[in-house]
C-alpha cells in the first residue's frame, strides 16, 4: 500500500510517501480503507510514535491518528461493525496511523459515520471532538446557564468547543486573533475576545469554567478569571496557578466510543461540525503538516481516496 513514513526523528520533512507493508488486523481489529486522514502538528515528537507500548523502536512510523473510511475487514473479537461500514474514530497512538491507503484500528475507537458527512469533515471530528467534549464536560463539568471561556477558538479543539459549550447552552465567550471573529461567531460564540488587542479580566469577568487550547502566560492568567467553584481546564499544561475557590485540571484526550458516537449524532443532525481548514493529498502530508504548523484555522485534512 501507499503510505506516509518517517523513518528518523526529525520534522515534517522527513517525511516520506512511499509503498509500506499493508497493515495487519490483530484480534479486536477491524481493516480499515483509508478516505481521510488528520493528525496533530507536533505528534512527530510523541514517544508513541517511535516506541510499542513496551518501550521497542517502531520506526519507520505513520504519522496522522484520526482516521474516516471503510471497513475493509472484520477480525476475530469484534462486534458491531461489519465490512462496508463507514467509520471514524482514533488509531492507537502506539500504532501505526492513518497517513495510509489501509489501517488497522481497535473497533472500540470507531464509530459509524453518519448520513450525509463526508469522509474529510467525519477525520477532522474524533480528536478534537473528544479533546472537546472531555474538556468541557468530563473535566470542567459544564452544564446549562453557565459561563465559558474558550481560549484558542478557531483551532481544530476551539471550534467545537464552542459549539459543543453553545449546544449544550452554556454562555460562550471565545477568545483568539483578531481574525477569528467572525469563525467564532458563525460557530456560536456569544462574545469574542481579541487577545492581541484586549484586556482578559476586564473583557471576560468572572466565569465559571475556563477551557484552555493555547497554554503559556495565557493559561496562568486564566486562573484570576474563574469563580468560585469553577474550573481552569487545559489541554496544553497543568495550570501553574489554581483559582483561587475553584479547581486546575490539566488532561490528556482518550478514545471514548459513547462520546464518539454522541459527536456522530450531533454532526450528522448539524448541531456541530467540525471546521476543515485545509485539504491535502496523502502525498502533500509534508505540505499539510506544515500549513498547520503555521498556524491555519481549523483542522488540516490528508484526502487518501
Amino acid at each position: 500500500m501507499k503510505a506516509v513514513r518517517i523513518h528518523r526523528q526529525g520534522d515534517h520533512d522527513d517525511l516520506v510517501y512511499e509503498d509500506a507493508p499493508r497493515s495487519a488486523a490483530a484480534t479486536g481489529d477491524v481493516l480499515v480503507e483509508v478516505h481521510a486522514a488528520s493528525f496533530v502538528p507536533d505528534e512527530l515528537t510523541w514517544p508513541g510514535t517511535w516506541v510499542d507500548r513496551a518501550g521497542r523502536d517502531r520506526a519507520p512510523s505513520i504519522p496522522g491518528h484520526e482516521v474516516a473510511g471503510v471497513v475493509a475487514e472484520v477480525r476475530y473479537g469484534t462486534t458491531g461493525l461489519n465490512p462496508g461500514d463507514r467509520v471514524f474514530g482514533l488509531t492507537d497512538w502506539h500504532r501505526d496511523g492513518a497517513a495510509a491507503e489501509y489501517v488497522a484500528v481497535e473497533a472500540r475507537n470507531l464509530a459509524v459515520i453518519p448520513d450525509g458527512l463526508g469522509f474529510e469533515e467525519a477525520a477532522a471530528l474524533p480528536l478534537a471532538g473528544l479533546t472537546a467534549w472531555q474538556g468541557l464536560f468530563v473535566h470542567g463539568g459544564l452544564r446549562a446557564g453557565q459561563r465559558v471561556v474558550v481560549h484558542g477558538a478557531a483551532g481544530g479543539t476551539g471550534t467545537l468547543a464552542v459549539q459543543l459549550a453553545r449546544h449544550a447552552g452554556a454562555h460562550v465567550i471565545a477568545t483568539g486573533r483578531g481574525r477569528a471573529a467572525a469563525l467564532a461567531a458563525e460557530l456560536g460564540a456569544h462574545a469574542f475576545v481579541d487577545l492581541e488587542q484586549q484586556p482578559l479580566r476586564p473583557a471576560v469577568g468572572q466565569v465559571d469554567l475556563v477551557f484552555d487550547t493555547i497554554g503559556g502566560d495565557l493559561l496562568a492568567r486564566s486562573a484570576d478569571l474563574v469563580g468560585p467553584g469553577g474550573a481552569l481546564v487545559s489541554i496544553t499544561a497543568p495550570p501553574p496557578v489554581a483559582p483561587a475557590g475553584g479547581r486546575a485540571a490539566f488532561f490528556i484526550v482518550e478514545p471514548d466510543h459513547v462520546q464518539l458516537a454522541e459527536l456522530a449524532r450531533l454532526a450528522g443532525s448539524g448541531a456541530v461540525r467540525a471546521h476543515v481548514g485545509a485539504v491535502h493529498p496523502l502525498a502533500e502530508a509534508a505540505k499539510a503538516f506544515a500549513a498547520k504548523q503555521r498556524g491555519i484555522p481549523g483542522k488540516v485534512v490528508l484526502s487518501v481516496r
